[in-house]
This record gives structure tokens, C-alpha cells and sequence, in this order.
């Protein structure tokens, strides 16, 4: 199927929070608590949350994108013990550090592009339309997505296609990608959609879409790298029974988060046929959700980005 430049019908809000009563019920274990949300967004959780919390609790909301910020600001100005900071999730600690709070009682993680950024067009994060190639979620930071693309050598991009989009025909979409960009500069979407409608057979472009998409916005900004060092900084500002909830919308973060609740929850490393533990090593989590919580059809029904989330929960020991 070729490029094409139709548009989803744009959603009335913001962003529409994914499993929120879920979210709710494994995050908020103390009503007077602290809690961090490091995505933000569109506040659609986190209104949510601070209803069920009282007065005296503080959310710290963060998030990286200015329109986010901006929107969040006007949705939950009078929400006592709310505050908002332009920063990227893997900051909360430092940002902690400054607030002068050791411990907090949850991390809510909702990772992924929201719909907001999808329908934004000049973000470039969507295929299904001709939009500059930028693909920032914070348009502060230097490198886009048209530059990684227009510097990057052929095995560069194809490393990144394979390994963050699973994209089995990586090889051939970054030859092609060096074809075309010694002629013009690959800077648009359409173009980038065109490039794999000739490096794919017709009947996986939709797909080879994604995916190369998917890469391209997780290299720009580091999604699985910041992933990785909020995941470990949990373990030292969650208070004992605090804890960490994280939505993941494919296979590649989902996989982060569940290797790290299982490493955490039983860090031993010593040979299975030993009688007993030698290493010495503690869990510092149980794992909350032995398997992952997913939308009812009836939330798909309403919103068919839940389709692909993935919830799991674990608790600070």
C-alpha cells in the first residue's frame, strides 16, 4: 500500500488517559503521599490521581514537552500540592534532590507518544501525513530525526531500524535512504514513506512504516536509555511498600520493564544447582503484576490506543 497523506479524525482532548482505573487502584497505596509522575502529558491521569489524594499529598508532574506542560498547567492549577517541571523523566532523581524529598510512595510511568504529538503534524511523529521529519518530544534538544537520518552512515540506520523497530528489511531501507538522500536531503515524512514503499514489498509498507517510525523516535530521544535509569533510580527514592506503575505501548519497553521487576525481585546470582543463596544478593521489589493488565474491549472500543498497552506494577520491600 502506498504513502498516503490521510489524516486520523483528530481526538477531542488532549490525550486520552489508557487503564486509568487501573492506574488508580496500583499506584495510590497512601492517600497523604508523594508521588511522581514522570509523563505527564495531557494530565489525564494525573487529575484523576490527585482527586483520590488528599489535601496534604504532593504530584510532582513532569514531562519534557512544552505544549504538555502548558496544557497540564491550565487543566490542574487548583490542585493543592501540584506542580509541574520541564524536564525528561530520567531527571526525577536529580529533580528529587532539589525538592529535598528522599523518599516518595509511587512512579507513574505512561510511556509512548501521546495522541497529541500524533495529531500535532509538524512533530513529524506520524506517517499518516507529510510532515517535517522532527520527531522531538523535547524541542529543546539539538538532533532530529531528518538529521539522524541525513548523518547517520547505512549500518548506523540500519542498526537502528532492526534493533528499535524490528524491521526486517532494516539493510535495505537504509541503502535506499543513502540513495536518495545523495540527491535531496530525506527531510519529510513522505519522502521517508516513499523511500520504503520502494525497499518493501506494497503488502508491508503499512507496517515497515511503523516501524521504522518507532526507531527513528526512540533514537531521537533516547526512550529505552531513559527507561533503563528511571527503572534503577526507583529502587533508591521508593519508600518500602511505595510503587512503580508503568504503561508500555510495544514489545521493546514492555520487555525493560518486566526484565527489571524480575531482576529486582529475585537478584540472586548464584549457579541454580547451589543448596543456597552465596552472593549475598536482596530483592528490593515484589513484582505486583505476575502478568501484564491490558485495556477491556470496552476501552478499546472507545479508544483503540489502549489496544497495545501493557501495565505492570511492582512494590518497594
Amino acid at each position: 500500500m502506498p504513502y498516503s497523506t490521510a489524516m486520523n479524525e483528530r481526538s477531542a482532548s488532549y490525550h486520552l488517559p489508557v487503564l486509568l482505573p487501573e492506574v488508580i487502584n496500583l499506584l495510590v497505596t497512601n492517600r497523604k503521599g508523594i508521588y511522581v509522575d514522570g509523563t505527564v502529558g495531557g494530565g489525564g491521569h494525573a487529575r484523576a490521581i490527585v482527586q483520590k489524594l488528599d489535601k496534604t499529598a504532593r504530584y510532582i508532574g513532569i514531562d519534557q514537552d512544552a505544549e504538555a506542560i502548558e496544557y497540564s498547567e491550565r487543566l490542574l492549577v487548583n490542585h493543592p500540592g501540584f506542580s509541574l517541571h520541564r524536564l525528561n523523566f530520567a531527571e526525577f532523581a536529580g529533580l528529587l534532590d532539589e525538592l529535598n524529598i528522599r523518599f516518595i510512595d509511587g512512579l507513574f510511568l505512561d510511556l509512548g507518544v501521546s495522541s497529541h504529538q500524533i495529531d500535532t503534524a509538524d512533530r513529524g511523529f506520524a506517517y499518516g501525513r507529510d510532515a517535517t521529519l522532527d520527531m522531538r518530544m523535547n524541542q529543546q534538544q539539538s538532533k532530529t530525526a531528518a538529521e539522524l537520518i541525513n548523518d547517520l552512515s547505512e549500518t548506523e540506520l540500519s542498526n537502528i531500524f532492526y534493533k528499535y523497530g524490528e524491521e526486517r528489511k532494516s539493510r535495505q531501507i537504509a541503502r535506499r535512504i543513502i540513495t536518495e538522500r545523495k540527491i535531496t536531503p530525506v527531510t519529510r515524512s513522505g519522502q521517508l514513506c516513499r523511500i520504503i514503499d520502494r525497499a518493501v514489498p506494497a503488502r508491508y509498507a503499512v507496517k515497515s512504516y511503523a516501524r521504522i517510525f518507532q526507531a527513528l523516535r526512540i533514537a531521537v530521544n533516547d526512550e529505552l536509555g531513559n527507561l533503563e535509569k528511571t527503572l534503577e533510580d526507583s529502587v533508591r527514592y521508593l519508600k518500602s511498600g511505595g510503587r512503580c506503575v508503568v504503561i508500555s505501548y510495544h514489545s521493546l519497553e514492555d520487555r525493560i520493564v518486566k526484565t527489571f521487576f524480575r531482576s529486582q525481585a529475585n537478584p540472586c546470582t548464584c549457579p541454580p544447582e547451589w543448596p543456597q543463596c552465596m552472593c549475598g544478593k536482596k530483592a528490593t521489589y515484589k513484582i505486583v503484576t505476575p502478568r501484564p493488565v491490558t485495556a477491556s474491549p470496552e476501552e478499546i472500543e472507545k479508544n483503540s490506543r489502549a489496544r497495545s498497552a501493557r501495565l505492570r506494577a511492582g512494590e518497594k520491600l
